[in-house]
């Protein structure tokens, strides 16, 4: 068993009289693979901006690799913990080239300037965005990208700081079939990677869970439903708990979910 990345306890976050987090109580071990998941309004981004270090919790405590929030310099912490999300994309510049994209990361900004990186920087951050299948579109730029695209670039300068924790928000959202498969194909190779981060993966869709996630949360308004061992955890009652509608789950030879409506 791994170290302990992320803990939770009793976290609640209020924003103009709603509960968007309530009760939340929730420990990440390092050796661990999680996908949160839940309906649209279930408070998983929120959750993930908290895992960030991005929002403080109204109520309750956060410990992010080690560290308190309220007790830490964020920006300190933020540089260890890789986020991709669909926030983050659109503050990109749209002429910002996929390598400069992914080289900024190490500084943790957007928009190269004038800063300089050494040989070390640039044979990372050409692996990452060869590994995420985008050795092609190094030149390009961001503005120019499909959908697609733009979600793998982003996972490569998420992990381009080497994280610790390498936080995921609705990676697969927006895409076409062809281009999902392909996505949850390569987290796939992350998640049995030893040598990743520890991961935590945010969807409302259980066919965007890729084979390799050890662990499950459900979140139904802000509120965890269940959560533990992903085998345990994810099953037809405790989906349709999360959902508010019945539903039926089915899991394929090859380690991946499918749900489906009575």
């Amino acid at each position: 068993m791994g170290g302990q990345v992320l803990r939770m306890q009793d976290v609640a976050v209020r924003r103009d009289g709603a509960a968007l987090l309530r009760g939340i109580d929730w420990t990440v071990l390092e050796d661990e693979r999680w996908v949160v998941i839940g309906p649209n309004g279930a408070g998983k981004t929120t959750l993930l901006q908290v895992a960030a270090a991005l929002i403080y919790p109204t109520e309750g405590s956060v410990e992010i690799l080690g560290e308190r929030l309220g007790q830490v310099d964020v920006f300190e912490l933020r540089p260890r913990i890789g986020l991709a999300s669909s926030a983050l994309a659109e503050r990109v510049p749209p002429d910002e080239k996929v390598i400069d994209l992914v080289l900024t990361a190490s500084y943790a900004i957007l928009g190269r300037w004038t800063e300089e990186y050494d040989s070390h920087d640039l044979t990372r951050a050409v692996e990452l965005i060869d590994q995420l299948g985008c050795a092609h579109l190094i030149r390009r730029r961001f503005g120019t990208l499909s959908e697609g695209e733009r979600k793998r670039v982003q996972i490569a300068r998420a992990l381009m700081p080497d994280p610790e924790l390498l936080l995921l928000d609705e990676p697969a959202a927006g895409l076409d079939v062809a281009a999902r498969e392909d996505l949850v194909r390569r987290l796939n190779f992350l998640a049995t990677d030893p040598k990743a981060p520890t991961t935590v993966l945010v969807t409302h869709h259980v066919e965007e869970i890729p084979a390799g996630f050890t662990h499950a949360l459900l979140l139904r308004q802000g509120s965890i439903v269940a959560q533990g061992p992903i085998d345990y955890v994810l099953t037809a009652d405790n989906l349709s708990l999360a959902f508010g509608l019945r539903l039926g789950l089915e899991r394929g030879r090859e380690g991946r979910w499918y749900a489906r409506t009575f």
